[in-house]
């Protein structure tokens, strides 16, 4: 087998590994299910966290689609329009067996893996969402009032809802609707309907407690 071989080798079944027992996986096991020694494992990845990073990658990076900025960024769409066939192809891209399990089990053992990912989420994608709702919503830009927590929490709360039918395929066992694309719409009708009326109340409040401090301030 030659080196590059054996590398994917490895990495492939690291995913496969951590995926079903989670990160508190042993290399020792994982080297033995592979049919090869530690130290072997080791002459490619010299330590269990270069692994894993390589698995995030693989797993994380190259799935993450550069279309999917240019999609946020299309204004000949609505932006709901955009939000929808985002988060769409999003689920579809995720919604695996190693994907759930690995970023479910790196929260719950404290790495740095999840955060960092969804922070990615959160600024690649989320932050210009918004800014492009309220641009179409006609209320201030972020430039002129900064994005809130709560609106960033709207982001979070529809995302985690079409997150969850994976999570109940993939971590609970759960039978799910085979026809996803229709949930997922289901969904996206009930967020774009109400999104609107909420982040025009929290524009609303925000920009009272400016005034508010400004006066206290004066």
């Amino acid at each position: 087998m030659s080196p590059a071989q054996r590398e994917r080798q490895i990495v492939d079944g690291a995913i496969a590994f951590f995926a079903e027992v989670g990160l508190e996986g042993q290399t020792r096991e994982l080297a033995r299910r592979l049919g090869i020694t530690q130290p072997l494992l080791y002459r490619y990845f010299p330590s269990k966290e270069e692994l894993l990073e390589r698995v995030y990658d693989e797993v994380y990076m190259k799935r993450w689609k550069p279309e999917w900025e240019a999609l946020i960024a299309d204004r000949s769409l609505s932006i709901g329009e955009r939000f929808r066939r985002f988060e769409k192809d999003y689920q579809r891209t995720i919604m695996t067996y190693d994907w759930l399990r690995i970023f479910f089990s790196s929260g719950l053992k404290g790495t740095d893996l999840t955060r960092r990912y969804l922070t990615r989420v959160r600024d690649i994608i989320f932050t210009p969402v918004l800014a492009e709702m309220r641009r179409e919503f006609g209320l201030p830009s972020p430039a002129q009032l900064p994005l809130s927590a709560q609106e960033y929490e709207l982001m979070f709360g529809i995302h985690g809802a079409l997150v969850y039918v994976g999570i109940r395929r993939f971590i609970y066992n759960m039978d799910v609707p085979t026809d996803q694309d229709l949930v997922f719409d289901t969904e996206m009708d009930a967020f774009m309907a109400g999104v609107g009326p909420v982040m025009r109340r929290l524009v609303a409040e925000q920009q009272a407690i400016r005034r508010a401090r400004k006066r206290k301030a004066g």
